[in-house]
C-alpha cells in the first residue's frame, strides 16, 4: 500500500469517527431551548388546529352547495351536516383551550369595543349625512374564531356572494363585480 491510501483511509475514518461522536461534543440542552421547543409545538398545534378549522368551514359550504345544487338527497344531507357541524365544534373547543385563558380575560373588553361601535354606527345613521361630529369611534372588532361554527358560515357566504356578479352572458364564465370584460371571451359585461 502506497502511503498516500494510507492517509485517505485515516482521513475518511477520522471524520466518520467524528460525526458519529459529535452528540458527545454539543453541549448539553439548557431549560430555556426545552421550553422554547414546548412553545414551538404550542404553536404548530395552533396553527394545524387553525388549518383544520378553515378546512372543515369550507367543507361545511361544500355541502351546504352541493345540497342545493342537488348532488346531495334530502335524506343524507341533515345527518351529513350534523356530523360535519359537531366535528368543527370540536375542533373549535380543542382550540380554545389550547388558546386558553388569554381569551377569557378580555371577552367583556370585546364586548364593549362592539357595542361602543354599534352605538357610533346608530348615531351615524340617526345623523342622516353622517357630517355631525361624533365622539371618537372604537375600533372595529372582528369576530373571534371560538364563536358559533354557523355565524362563520354565513361570513363566508356574504363573502363569496359580494365577489360573485353572475356569469358571462356569452360563454357562461364566472364573473366578478370587478370586471368589466370576461376574463375567458373578452366580452363586454
Amino acid at each position: 500500500m502506497e502511503v498516500g491510501s494510507i492517509f485517505l483511509i485515516l482521513a475518511l475514518a477520522l471524520i466518520v469517527g467524528l460525526y458519529i461522536g459529535r452528540p458527545f461534543f454539543q453541549p448539553r440542552i439548557i431549560k430555556s431551548q426545552v421550553v422554547s421547543s414546548d412553545l414551538d409545538n404550542a404553536d404548530h398545534r395552533r396553527s394545524a388546529l387553525m388549518a383544520e378549522r378553515d378546512r372543515r368551514l369550507t367543507a361545511l359550504q361544500e355541502l351546504d352547495f352541493d345540497h342545493r345544487l342537488g348532488k346531495i338527497p334530502d335524506e343524507d344531507y341533515p345527518e351529513m351536516r350534523s356530523e360535519l357541524v359537531q366535528s368543527t365544534a370540536q375542533v373549535l373547543r380543542s382550540l380554545d383551550e389550547l388558546q386558553g385563558d388569554d381569551q377569557a380575560d378580555n371577552v367583556e373588553d370585546r364586548i364593549e369595543q362592539v357595542i361602543a361601535a354599534r352605538r357610533a354606527d346608530a348615531a351615524v345613521a340617526k345623523s342622516g349625512n353622517g357630517a355631525a361630529p361624533q365622539a371618537p369611534r372604537a375600533p372595529r372588532v372582528v369576530a373571534p374564531p371560538s364563536d358559533s361554527v354557523e355565524e362563520l358560515i354565513a361570513t363566508r357566504r356574504r363573502d363569496r356572494q359580494e365577489k360573485s356578479a353572475g356569469f358571462c352572458p356569452s360563454c357562461g364564465k364566472p364573473a366578478l363585480k370587478s370586471d368589466k370584460f370576461c376574463p375567458k371571451c373578452g366580452a363586454t359585461l
